[in-house]
Order: C-alpha cells, then sequence, then structure tokens
C-alpha cells in the first residue's frame, strides 16, 4: 500500500487510484465502485449467499457470530441516514464485530474545533475499521490517504460519499439483480453467480440520475458484464453525468437516453427507481422540473416483462407506486435485506475469514 497526498488524488488515473487502495493487490479500503473486477463481485456475490445460508440455524449464527468477534467497527455518519446505518450495523451484527456509533458531530469534540481528519485519526485510534458516510465528495477518499500515512493503518468503508459514489449500495444492487435475473437451471428456485445473467438485458436507470450516487456506482459494476444495455430515462437537467457518459462510451456499453419511463416500461429487464434529490439544490431549481414523467405507476403494470426486477435504493417519495408493493416484481424490499449480506459478505473480505466461510459452508451446508 502507497501513501498519497489527498489533494491530488482524484486527478490521478482511476488505476493508480484503485492501487492506493488495496493492500499487496487486495481490496483494502473500499472507496470506489471502480475497485471492484467482475471476478471480485462474482465472489462477493456467492459469499453473501453462502453467510445467508449458514446464518438460517442457531449453530451457523454461532460460527459466523465467532469469526470478527476479535474486531471493532465504528460506524461514523454525519449524514442522515437509516437503511445504510442499520444494515452495517446488522452486518456487523452478523459477524460477531461490536461496533459504536457517531451519528451527530455536536456531540463530539468537533464542536470544540477538532478538524474532521483528527476526529477520523483518533478513531482510527480505538477502532479495526471506519464505515464512513459522509455528504462531501471524495471525502472517503481523501480520508483513506490519511490513514494510509499513519503508522497504524486500518480499512475505511465508503457508506456514501456526496453525490459521487456509494460502493456498497452498489454491489448490494448487483447482488440483488444476480438474484432475479441469475437463476440456476441445476437447482430451480436458486442463484446462480456463475456465468452472465446480464448479457442481452436492459436495465432502465430512472429519474434524478445526475446527483444519484447510487447510480453512478452501479453503472460502473454493470460495465463489467459484456452485453448488458442501459436505458438512462431523466429529464434532461438530471440527465447522468458526463463522466459516466464517456466511461460507458470508451466500455462499449450500449445506451440510450430517453425523457419519459412510460414508452420504455416494455423493453426493461430491469427498472432502477430513483427520487429527486432536491437537498442538492442550490436554490430550488428542482421544483421547476417535471418529475411526474419519471413515476412508476401500478397502470404501467400491464407492459411490464413477466420476470421485470423493480429497485429503488429508496427513501422513496411519489416516483414509485405504492401500489406496485405486492408485485412479485418488486424487488426494493428484498434489497434492503441484501444489502445486510452482502456487507456482512464484504466485512468478511476485508477482514480475511472469507476462505473460512467458504470451507463451512462447502464442508456443513452446501448441496
Amino acid at each position: 500500500m502507497m501513501n498519497q497526498t489527498t489533494e491530488d488524488c482524484s486527478s490521478l488515473p482511476t488505476s493508480h487510484r484503485v492501487s492506493l487502495l488495496s493492500n499487496d493487490g487486495r481490496l483494502f479500503h473500499v472507496i470506489l465502485a471502480q475497485q471492484f473486477d467482475r471476478d471480485l463481485i462474482d465472489k462477493l456475490c456467492r459469499l453473501a449467499e453462502m453467510i445467508r445460508s449458514i446464518a438460517e440455524s442457531r449453530q451457523g449464527s454461532d460460527f459466523l457470530r465467532n469469526q470478527l468477534c476479535h474486531k471493532r467497527a465504528m460506524l461514523y455518519f454525519v449524514q442522515p441516514s437509516t437503511r445504510t446505518f442499520l444494515s452495517f450495523a446488522a452486518a456487523c451484527q452478523i459477524m460477531g464485530m461490536p461496533y459504536n456509533e457517531v451519528r451527530d458531530p455536536s456531540t463530539s469534540s468537533e464542536v470544540k474545533g477538532e478538524s474532521e481528519a483528527d476526529t477520523v485519526r483518533v478513531l482510527s485510534q480505538y477502532f479495526d475499521t471506519i464505515v464512513m458516510r459522509h455528504p462531501a465528495e471524495g471525502f472517503a477518499e481523501t480520508m483513506a490517504h490519511l490513514l494510509n500515512g499513519m503508522r497504524r493503518t486500518i480499512p475505511l468503508v465508503n457508506g456514501g460519499s456526496g453525490k459521487d459514489q456509494h460502493p456498497t449500495q452498489a454491489l448490494l444492487d448487483i447482488y440483488t439483480l444476480h438474484r432475479s435475473m441469475g437463476r440456476s437451471l441445476i437447482s430451480p428456485g436458486k442463484p446462480n453467480f456463475a456465468g452472465n445473467p446480464f448479457e442481452g438485458k436492459t436495465i432502465a436507470f430512472v429519474g434524478d440520475l445526475k446527483r444519484g450516487r447510487t447510480v453512478r456506482s452501479l453503472v460502473y459494476l454493470l460495465t463489467r458484464y459484456p452485453g448488458v444495455r442501459m436505458l438512462f430515462i431523466a429529464p434532461d437537467e438530471l440527465q447522468i453525468g458526463a463522466d459516466i457518459i464517456e466511461y460507458i462510451q470508451r466500455m462499449d456499453v450500449l445506451h440510450e437516453f430517453r425523457d419519459t419511463l412510460q414508452s420504455s416500461v416494455s423493453e426493461c429487464d430491469a427498472i432502477y427507481m430513483t427520487r429527486l434529490q432536491d437537498e442538492h439544490d442550490l436554490q430550488g431549481e428542482s421544483k421547476t422540473i417535471d418529475y411526474s414523467r419519471f413515476h412508476l405507476t401500478q397502470d404501467m403494470a400491464g407492459q411490464f416483462k413477466p420476470e421485470l426486477a423493480i429497485l429503488h435504493p429508496l427513501p422513496r417519495r411519489q416516483e414509485l407506486d405504492v401500489a406496485l408493493d405486492t408485485d412479485p416484481r418488486a424487488k426494493y424490499w428484498e434489497q434492503v435485506q441484501n444489502g445486510m449480506w452482502m456487507r456482512a459478505g464484504l466485512m468478511s473480505y476485508i477482514f480475511n475469514v472469507d476462505a473460512t466461510i467458504i470451507d463451512h459452508y462447502y464442508r456443513d451446508y452446501a448441496v
């Protein structure tokens, strides 16, 4: 692992940025979706599925809780969060990892003038990993490089960074898509994490794509699967960013841009809905946008493909009709639960107990 000054990391080539976040070629800090290649994504999906199966029994749960009981996690969430915070908390509990939290800087020494960097330095001395959610783009990457320069460095996990990145959300999203599209022919009803379930599939991203860090991160992961087609359905003002467009063009991904959802629904194998993220408005500019054209409603259900997967990172507003909640194609509740298993798998990988879990699964649980 190399140290890097924090001011210039975003201007470096992506491959260099990724190498700075690794340790001897293995994932260490989890900051960018670009850190995950196809093999690692598939491995983490299989690992999450194994942990899910092992945890179904009391004996299995006891085994899992012994894996990371000697490690401590800090959940440093200084941006509002319910799902991501609780998902990481549940993942820590599954793996037996004690955790503490900072969710309000006004209760910390930051009110005394301590810098956020010093707060992170202090926390790194108490805990074995920091899961961080922060409103500033690039903050998590900056702090990862800061920790690399210390005598005792620990893994830092990005739980959401401004409008830029949310890599663990992207991992749980692709795990959900895998479970929806990658069904095994040998064991019907069970997901198959071999092969490419997204080849020839159309995945639509709908809504506020410009400011949607979940969309940005998921696009990076999906480009690892050749043959996927992406639709970006958004108001012109909220269309996906130029950097993502340049990336998918460079990766030769089939893609189209649309300005309404209704006429595109019948083409989709998966629809990823997003809310209007007006908390990022500077002067209420989102109020002038007609967002109704980007609502998924019950009256569109007749156009759905039978195996459609509807995803949403939540929270939702009016863009996703509650009447669809009981439709078997609505995967957003499963998506929430999948995040808990994926993050448990990620923690086991970061702390090198993944091989132990895999061996245990194949010895006692594989059919």
